[in-house]
């Protein structure tokens, strides 16, 4: 698995981009909203995830690791494809697609090109307690809001399948033992032990 990208932006298209990396230009797929922030010429660093088919390989490449996780949960709902979950980070962005779905709200869902009525309502119904709640909201009613690890462990719980809440109850049981520098993976480990233990 490639994870991110890093070189000379060679080329940019509507859809993609073009990095070289040790002599090999790689054409990775973004959003309008990621491929505005390239320049030709300059150094650049993306995020990626790789979709792997029969007949293809194809790269996709992010403005940051949330957007990269979000495309990657967003297909886990039924019916979602690599492309769908793009378009759906091209009309609306991470935290965008999480009020959307923690409001149940379809009309936005339905802006996106592919996604109908009943696609929205699959979409929410699938992904209301993994999407997690919007950075903002997390900073307002998070005890901590400058603990990056708090977020890192929860999406990590999420990722793997546990809910919102119980992710946010098992953070909030190992809080106590992240002290002044947080082992993400440790903090973790201890989390899911808690949740195994419930």
């Amino acid at each position: 698995m490639i994870a991110f990208v890093r070189g000379e932006v060679a080329a940019v298209t509507l859809s993609s981009a073009v990095l070289e990396v040790g002599g090999l230009g790689l054409e990775l797929m973004c959003t309008p909203g990621t491929l505005a922030t390239l320049r030709t010429g300059q150094r650049a660093t993306l995020p990626t995830s790789m979709v792997v088919r029969e007949d293809s390989l194809t790269l996709f490449g992010f403005l940051d690791d949330d957007e990269k996780a979000t495309f990657e949960l967003v297909q886990t709902a039924s019916g979602v494809g690599p492309k769908l979950a793009q378009a759906m980070l091209a009309v609306l962005p991470p935290d965008t697609l999480r009020r959307a779905v923690a409001a149940e709200d379809v009309a936005t869902l339905t802006k996106v090109p592919g996604i109908g009525q009943k696609g929205a309502q699959r979409i929410i119904l699938e992904l209301r307690d993994r999407l997690g709640a919007p950075a903002e909201v997390v900073r307002a009613g998070g005890p901590l809001p400058d603990a990056p690890w708090r977020d890192q462990v929860q999406q990590g719980l999420v990722g793997l399948g546990w809910s919102v809440k119980e992710a946010d109850r098992a953070v909030d049981a190992v809080s106590g033992e992240a002290g002044d520098l947080p082992d993400v993976g440790a903090l973790l480990r201890a989390a899911l032990r808690t949740l195994s233990k419930a």
